[in-house]
């Protein structure tokens, strides 16, 4: 397959809330006890989670940010780039693709709490990855920047929080 609608229609991924096209492709059964988890859940977490998630270089992955670490896998098409600005404002873009000598990674990690979105590299391209969470993803640790309170937050960053804010 070389298309993004033929992986979205096959994979059966739907729209995200974040921007692009997602399916959960794995839960862990197994529960972690909110108790061993530094006080960061409010109740007991899957030890880990995975997605399908599909983007297209029109479109982008809103900043949000997770209570969990997020591990980004390259399948198919262009690569992209994962936008990170960590808790205390560094920002650092992860090339994430096959092209070493172009400085990309076939996988990367974005640390709990840190604010993340993604764009794709190449004009009329789509990216597709898989993302994995540990401890698992709930939509209770998940958290959609607020254009106007990151910017407060993060001023040297404002024009790529208005980029990647919707």
């Amino acid at each position: 397959m070389t298309d993004a609608p033929s992986w979205i229609a096959r994979l059966g991924l739907q729209d995200h809330p974040e921007g692009g096209f997602f399916s959960e492709s794995y839960r862990s059964a197994d529960q972690l006890d909110a108790g061993i988890l530094g006080g960061r859940y409010d109740g007991p977490r899957p030890v880990a989670t995975s997605i399908y998630f599909l983007l297209t270089s029109d479109s982008f992955s809103s900043l949000h940010r997770l209570n969990s670490d997020e591990l980004w896998y390259f399948h198919a098409g262009s690569p992209l780039t994962v936008h990170v600005i960590d808790p205390e404002g560094a920002y650092r873009p992860i090339k994430v693709g096959l092209n070493l000598d172009d400085g990309q990674r076939p996988q990367a990690v974005v640390p709990a709490g840190s604010w993340f979105g993604a764009t794709v590299d190449e004009p009329g391209g789509f990216s597709l990855v898989g993302c994995a969470v540990a401890p698992g993803f709930a939509f209770a640790d998940f958290e959609l920047a607020d254009r106007d309170q990151l910017t407060r937050a993060f001023p040297q960053h404002a024009e790529l929080i208005a980029r990647l804010t919707r």
